[in-house]
């Protein structure tokens, strides 16, 4: 499923909305690099991909930026290890 996902600079976020609940992957931003801090979802559209629709634009909008990656949130770091091709972004 795609997700029409959006970056919110001014509250450092990557979002979404899915049935009426917003999804987001928030960080904070230093001297280009990208600290990816939390992946929420709510549990009504939980199980859907949007966490990782969400991981894949977030490191796509990085990677088009050439900014490094700190994947702190846990599932930003799993979703990395499982696609090898994004671990070149890591700081």
């Amino acid at each position: 499923m795609e997700y029409e996902i959006v970056h919110n600079p001014d509250d450092q976020r990557f979002q979404t909305e899915v049935d009426g609940h917003r999804c987001q992957l928030d960080y904070t931003f230093r001297d280009a690099v990208i600290s990816m801090n939390r992946v929420y979802v709510p549990p009504p559209v939980e199980g859907k991909g949007i966490a990782g629709a969400l991981t894949r634009y977030a490191l796509d909008y990085s990677r088009a930026h050439e900014w490094k990656v700190i994947p702190r949130c846990p599932y930003v770091a799993a979703w990395i290890k499982r696609h090898p091709d994004y671990q070149d972004l890591v700081a």
